[in-house]
């Protein structure tokens, strides 16, 4: 398909597993579990709103590739490894889409790759078409 685009972040699972972080197709904007890995290093280890803040902001980061931020982001997953990080990933996600509201799903999984990982985001955006009918697309 043509109007297909993907785009990578570099995890080493992208690679060992065949997937992209994020894909467009059409108006539509997915972006696949993301944690709080950046490279090698996972960013706050043991702290469930720190792991939330930088997982949302890695999706918004990949989202950002298709030329579009948050305010066109219109559902988000958010899988917690334990019940009682609800109030912390949620309050991550609030900072971010107070003002948006995208429609939101939170579960509790039974663990991840790394057992170190505490959550991971998937977000889900919408994009208009541009005026001109030529897609604004960042090649990374």
């Amino acid at each position: 398909m043509s109007d297909v685009r993907r785009v990578q972040s570099g995890s080493p699972w992208e690679d060992a597993y065949g997937f992209a972080r994020a894909v467009a197709a059409g108006d539509r904007v997915v972006v696949g579990g993301t944690t709080s890995f950046r490279g090698q290093v996972l960013h706050g280890e043991g702290d469930p709103y720190e792991q939330a803040r930088v997982a949302i902001a890695s999706g918004l980061e990949a989202i950002g590739k298709f030329g579009i931020g948050a305010e066109s982001v219109i559902r988000t997953r958010i899988f917690l490894t334990h019940a009682r990080d609800v109030d912390a990933a949620g309050r991550a996600h609030r900072e971010v889409f107070e003002d948006v509201r995208p429609v939101m799903t939170m579960a509790v999984v039974s663990g991840f790759v790394d057992p170190r990982i505490l959550v991971e985001v998937e977000l889900e955006a919408f994009r208009a078409p541009a005026a001109d009918g030529h897609e604004e697309f960042e090649q990374s």
